[in-house]
């Protein structure tokens, strides 16, 4: 059965986000149906899309000082990232592409009280790593900041240029880091939120990586996914929104987490289809995750900087076996 809101239409549909919820409310700022805690539950319907249960751009608790401006930014930056932020996005998928509603809603990424956890380690640096780092890894690897950079004919870089790329003192990244901490208000330190860490397909679950078939999940994404994201990946228009590319030179590149099948398969299983999320089997998810990443995107140029201390991840697909 065709869905009509297929596999990754929310993960893509929702980068433009404008900073007005357009829900029904009993009074401002409180939708008229009950949160899952601080978040929009999974299973909602479409006019959710556009709600953010803690928005900045309508909080008035924040006032006109610095902070609450860098705040208000990093919203409208993480909404709509490749307009509010586009030195670092040559292409058009925005942070609210894989964190849904402003990194809010159930099973979709949320990011709420999740920058008390940083410093934390990360498998991939072999480093602890700041929120700021986080940020900037989010903007080279999804955001695809380094098809900015002049290569030469061996994929090296052939000149350095240190305003080519975002760093953690980067205006962007502060704005986003101001955005992210505000999300994090009155959580404790340390304490990893319940909803964090939900979206993995379980190990017993796993199908090994050669055993998978994009042909399969060719199948799948044509019979559940094209109806939002045509038959070329690219995305078609949903309203005034227009999902984001799933391969091609405007998606993520192929040093971006969501370029690990495993990764990918736990957004599918979890926060897709959009209006009924849990709807596909783990297997499903991982095929239609296979044929997804086997599908041309851009290169990340410094994967030889990954994994030096820790094991390089199986389902790496783009990294030479080491």
């Amino acid at each position: 059965m065709k869905c009509h809101l297929p596999i990754l239409a929310a993960a893509m549909i929702l980068g433009g986000a404008t900073g007005c919820s357009r829900h029904r409310e009993i009074q401002p700022g409180v939708p008229w149906y009950p949160l899952n805690g601080p978040l929009i539950p999974s299973r909602m319907t479409m006019v959710t899309a556009w709600d953010f249960p803690k928005n900045p751009l309508t909080d008035p608790t924040l006032d006109d000082s610095r902070l609450s401006r860098e705040i208000r930014l990093g919203y409208r930056m993480f909404t709509n990232t490749p307009a509010e932020a586009a030195r670092f996005v040559p292409g058009r998928v925005s942070c609210n592409n894989c964190h849904l509603n402003a990194g809010q809603r159930e099973k979709a990424l949320p990011l709420v009280n999740v920058a008390g956890m940083f410093p934390e380690y990360n498998r991939r640096a072999g480093r602890l790593i700041s929120l700021g780092d986080r940020i900037v890894d989010c903007f080279l690897r999804s955001e695809n900041a380094t098809a900015r950079l002049e290569m030469n004919g061996e994929g090296h870089l052939a000149r350095e240029d240190s305003d080519a790329l975002p760093s953690p003192t980067s205006k962007e990244v502060l704005a986003l880091s101001a955005y992210l901490t505000w999300l994090s208000r009155g959580a404790e330190v340390g304490k990893n939120p319940s909803w964090r860490g939900q979206n993995t397909i379980p190990n017993g679950a796993l199908i090994p990586i050669d055993k998978l078939d994009p042909q399969r999940g060719e199948t799948i994404f044509k019979e559940r996914c094209t109806s939002c994201h045509g038959v070329d990946g690219q995305g078609v228009a949903v309203g005034d929104k227009r999902p984001g590319p799933l391969w091609g030179p405007d998606s993520w590149n192929d040093g971006a987490g969501a370029a690990r099948v495993y990764t990918l398969a736990g957004i599918i299983r979890y926060a897709m289809p959009y209006l009924d999320p849990g709807n596909l089997t783990d297997a499903d998810a991982q095929q239609l995750a296979a044929f997804i990443d086997s599908r041309p995107r851009p290169s990340y140029p410094f994967k030889e900087q990954d994994y030096l201390t820790e094991p390089l991840p199986r389902d790496s697909v783009y990294y030479a076996k080491r």
